[in-house]
């Protein structure tokens, strides 16, 4: 299980919303089954449906 809170811990050097973005699509491009958003990502360009877009990534990522 993929914590999105490990994420941040792992990847400390992370500057952006954007780069989480990719991130998460790797880890689920790398073969982790599921995802859970335990903390909010603390990026100043972390959009409003910051959930929905972690999850769309994790999910395309997923199908390929």
């Amino acid at each position: 299980m993929l914590w999105l809170s490990e994420v941040l811990l792992q990847d400390h050097d992370l500057e952006s919303f954007t780069a989480l973005e990719q991130v998460i699509t790797e880890r689920a491009s790398d073969g982790e089954m599921f995802f859970r958003m335990d903390v909010r990502p603390p990026f100043p360009d972390t959009p409003e449906d910051w959930e929905d877009r972690l999850e769309a990534a994790f999910s395309a990522a997923r199908k390929n």
